[in-house]
């Protein structure tokens, strides 16, 4: 019984670990959006070989270019906006450190987080067309809602597993 249970615990603690990190670096990457912008202009923009395969992605990606540098020319007090959003998930993250060190104790946490990724996916749909985002990004943006509900269901999975051990016992 003990033995399973830290073999639960310890698969809990990698699906976790996997999604934790994942949120850390979907926030840690909203600091620095300029620069993330204009190497992927350089990359995937119009002009670009990409643009041959992928011209909406190509077209898309420049729009958003040319907002960005446009932002931070003229408005560069938005992007304190994306400055909360990557604080944001980096608390978030740490709300994880709970169910890391006791799947059981904090289950809620991980159901928290799973009902935040369905939820990704209406908020991507409703607030997507209202601001002009196209439908092929915003199928980008839920697709963290979908992947990141995968490591959580199996965490959620393997805590549900260890309280119904530690409870028959």
């Amino acid at each position: 019984m003990i033995s399973d249970i830290k073999i639960l615990k310890r698969r809990t603690r990698i699906w976790l670990l996997l999604f934790t990190i994942g949120l850390l670096l979907s926030g840690i990457t909203a600091f620095p959006l300029k620069i993330e912008v204009d190497l992927l202009q350089k990359i995937v923009g119009q002009g670009t070989f990409i643009e041959s395969h992928f011209p909406d992605l190509s077209e898309w990606i420049s729009i958003v270019h040319i907002g960005i540098n446009q932002a931070d020319k003229d408005y560069p007090f938005l992007f304190y906006g994306t400055d909360w959003l990557a604080f944001g998930h980096i608390v978030i993250a740490i709300a994880f450190v709970g169910p890391l060190i006791d799947p059981a104790k904090n289950i809620w946490v991980i159901t928290f987080g799973m009902i935040s990724c369905i939820l990704v996916i209406p908020l991507a749909f409703i607030c997507g067309p209202i601001r002009g985002i196209p439908f092929f990004w915003q199928l980008i943006d839920c697709s963290f809602g979908v992947f990141g509900i995968i490591p959580l269901f199996f965490a959620r999975h393997y805590a549900k597993r260890i309280i119904k051990i530690e409870q028959s016992s």
